[in-house]
């Protein structure tokens, strides 16, 4: 039983996955711990979704990992506006 990053899965193999009851399944995604898409009147989870929420240490380490190229991207750009804002109100 391996879960694949680009397959999708509808929530009753992703609550067999994750091994929780089916309101655990539903309490999740309506609260937004699990990302699902509606298509209809039905979910369907993307298995990097359930990936995510099995190990959310590989998703802290890609993020680590982006912060430090975003950070390399910007370096030595400068922020600050070249003009300033005038109060309309004067």
């Amino acid at each position: 039983m391996q879960i694949e990053e680009d397959v999708i899965y509808t929530p009753k193999e992703t609550q067999k996955y994750l091994k929780v009851s089916q309101s655990t399944m539903t309490r999740m995604i309506k609260k937004g711990l699990i990302r699902a898409a509606k298509v209809g009147k039905q979910y369907r989870i993307l298995g990097k979704e359930i990936l995510r929420v099995i190990s959310p240490v590989l998703e802290d380490k890609v993020g680590k990992v982006y912060g430090k190229a975003r950070e390399w991207a910007h370096e030595g750009v400068d922020h600050t506006p070249t003009e300033k804002l005038t109060d309309a109100s004067k």
